[in-house]
C-alpha cells in the first residue's frame, strides 16, 4: 500500500508539473520551438530536474512538447493565446472546475467541516471521488488543505473575515517595503525579467482569459519575487504564509478586472524603480500600492 501511495503521488506531481509547464509558458507568451530546459524549470518550480524530465516526457506524449535528442525539450506550439493551434492549459480541470470554487466558499463559510473524507464530500456535492480526490490534491498543493492518514483530509487555518483579511494586509504593508530597504537587497535578474513578462501578459490579455487561480499565482507570486531580494527568509516565508491564508477571500475580488489592470501597472513601475536602485522611492511606492489594493479589496469582500 505504501508503494502504490508513493505512486500516486509522484504521478500527482507529474501532471500537476505538467500543468505548470504550460501556463507558465503561456505566461510568459512563448512563441513556437521555444527550448524547455530543465534545470530554468526545476529553478521555477523549486523541484529537482527528475520530475521536471518526467513532466516533459508526459507533454510529449501529449503531442505538446517535441523532445530533440542531445538538445532537450520545445514547445511545439505558441503558447499565449487559445486558439490558432495554440498549447491548450492541461490542468486536471481543478482550476476551473466550478466545485473548486464552490467547497471554497463553503469553506470560508464554515459549511464545510475543518476536517473531511473524499467519500463524505464526494456524497456532499453529488460528485465522482476522482474528481474530489482531483480537487483536494490541487487544494493541497495550494497549500490550504493536508493530507490525513487514510482518506481524510485537514483544511489550514485561512483568513475568513474583512477583519482578518485586513490584518494580513497591514502586516504585508509592514514587510514588504522594509524588504526592500534591507542593506543586502540583490535584484534577481532571471526572476525579474520573469515577473515582468508575466506582469505584461496579464495586460496583454491575461486579465481577461485567466482563471481566479492563475492570477493569484501570478500575483502573490510577484510580491514574494519582491520580497526575495531583501535574502532574509523570515520576511519570505512570512509573506508566503500571508499568501496562502488569503487565497480564498482574493478569490472573491477577481471579477473586478479593472483594478487588476491597475495593479500589473504599478507592478511593472514598482520593477522598475528597483532595478534603477530607486529602492527607498519603491518601497514608499509598494506601501501606497498595498494600501491601496487593501481599501479596495476591503469594500468588495464586505460587500460579499
Amino acid at each position: 500500500m505504501a508503494g502504490q501511495g508513493a505512486g500516486e503521488q509522484a504521478h500527482t506531481l507529474t501532471a500537476r508539473l505538467a500543468a505548470q509547464i504550460i501556463e507558465r509558458a503561456r505566461h510568459l507568451d512563448l512563441p513556437a520551438d521555444s527550448h524547455l530546459t530543465e534545470q530554468e524549470l526545476a529553478n521555477a518550480f523549486q523541484v529537482s530536474r527528475t520530475p521536471v524530465r518526467l513532466a516533459l516526457h508526459a507533454l510529449a506524449d501529449m503531442g505538446l512538447v517535441e523532445r530533440r535528442p542531445n538538445r532537450g525539450f520545445f514547445l511545439k506550439r505558441a503558447a499565449g493565446v487559445p486558439g490558432s493551434g495554440a498549447v491548450p492549459a492541461v490542468a486536471d480541470g481543478a482550476d476551473e472546475d466550478p466545485l473548486y470554487f464552490r467547497m471554497a466558499d463553503d469553506r470560508l463559510t464554515g459549511k464545510l467541516d475543518a476536517k473531511v473524507e473524499e467519500a463524505e464530500v464526494a456524497r456532499r456535492y453529488g460528485a465522482s471521488r476522482a474528481r474530489v480526490a482531483r480537487l483536494l490534491a490541487r487544494m493541497a498543493q495550494e497549500g490550504w488543505v493536508g493530507r490525513l492518514p487514510g482518506h481524510g483530509w485537514a483544511f489550514q487555518p485561512l483568513l475568513t473575515s474583512p477583519e482578518s483579511y485586513d490584518q494580513g494586509y497591514r502586516y504585508r504593508m509592514l514587510i514588504e517595503p522594509a524588504a526592500v530597504l534591507e542593506p543586502g537587497y540583490a535584484v534577481d535578474p532571471a526572476a525579474f525579467s520573469q515577473a515582468r513578462a508575466q506582469q505584461r501578459a496579464m495586460l496583454e490579455g491575461g486579465i481577461g482569459r485567466w482563471s481566479r487561480s492563475e492570477t493569484f499565482t501570478v500575483n502573490s507570486g510577484f510580491h514574494e519575487v519582491i520580497v526575495a531580494g531583501s535574502g532574509n527568509l523570515f520576511l519570505l516565508e512570512g509573506l508566503r504564509r500571508v499568501n496562502r491564508l488569503r487565497r480564498l477571500l482574493e478569490y472573491r475580488t477577481h471579477v473586478f478586472k479593472d483594478r487588476l489592470v491597475q495593479e500589473c501597472r504599478d507592478h511593472l513601475a514598482l520593477l522598475d524603480m528597483i532595478e534603477d536602485g530607486r529602492r527607498a522611492e519603491a518601497a514608499e511606492f509598494l506601501h501606497l500600492h498595498l494600501n491601496r489594493a487593501r481599501l479596495a479589496k476591503a469594500a468588495i469582500i464586505e460587500n460579499r
